[in-house]
């Protein structure tokens, strides 16, 4: 298997910022913290890839409610919309979090689109009507049994994130020192949770 590679740094890591700020504690520290994470930042891009076409699209989605131990992502949406379209298609989906001051997650998960209505009323919040209106037919008015609403349940099998390790003030200086001396700073813990680690965190 080939990897790109534009150069060769001999015995030295050509990444040392990966190096330094790679963190691995215990698998329940990892889930906790990348879930709490996801809560803080409340919104996301939620990438599908289009119906008959291999074009990705990203939408801002706001996370409604989490599930199976905070690895089940829930989000309302309007199912006459494209990406329940694309979903049907394609339910690989990816997760985007980010926040201004440069924490992220990415999280890799198989998404499906529930319609029960108990699902759906567990989770309705009133600000739907503002997205979706009231069609006036008595039906489709934006509320709790309106059948437009529906839930994208994203199970994630897998997750990389990086939150800050010290407060905004640290960080500045360690990378000022860093852009002085060449010596990439550990300001960040960079964690990876595989696929073997999520069906494991599921089964506890």
């Amino acid at each position: 298997m080939s990897t790109f590679s534009n150069t060769n740094t001999g015995g030295q890591t050509a990444d040392p910022y990966t190096q330094k700020n790679l963190d691995e504690p215990s698998l329940k520290e990892k889930v906790d913290d990348l879930v709490a994470f996801a809560e803080k930042c409340k919104f996301c891009m939620l990438t599908t890839q289009a119906a008959g076409s291999a074009l990705l699209a990203s939408r801002c989605m706001a996370l409604a409610a989490k599930e199976a131990k905070g690895l089940d992502f829930l989000f309302h949406t309007n199912t006459e919309s494209g990406k329940t379209d694309d979903l049907a298609t394609h339910p690989d989906v990816n997760l985007a979090f980010l926040t201004p001051s440069g924490e992220w997650a990415s999280i890799s998960g198989q998404a499906t689109v529930e319609t029960d209505r108990a699902e759906v009323e567990k989770y309705y919040s009133p600000g739907l009507k503002a997205w979706l209106g009231d069609l006036g037919d008595g039906k489709h008015d934006g509320g709790p049994q309106d059948p437009r609403i529906g839930i994208i349940r994203v199970k994630a099998t897998a997750a990389q994130y990086s939150v800050s390790r010290k407060n905004i003030i640290s960080t500045v200086i360690d990378v000022a020192k860093a852009v002085a001396t060449g010596e990439t700073p550990a300001i960040n813990k960079l964690r990876h949770i595989s696929e073997d680690e999520v069906k494991q965190f599921r089964t506890q």
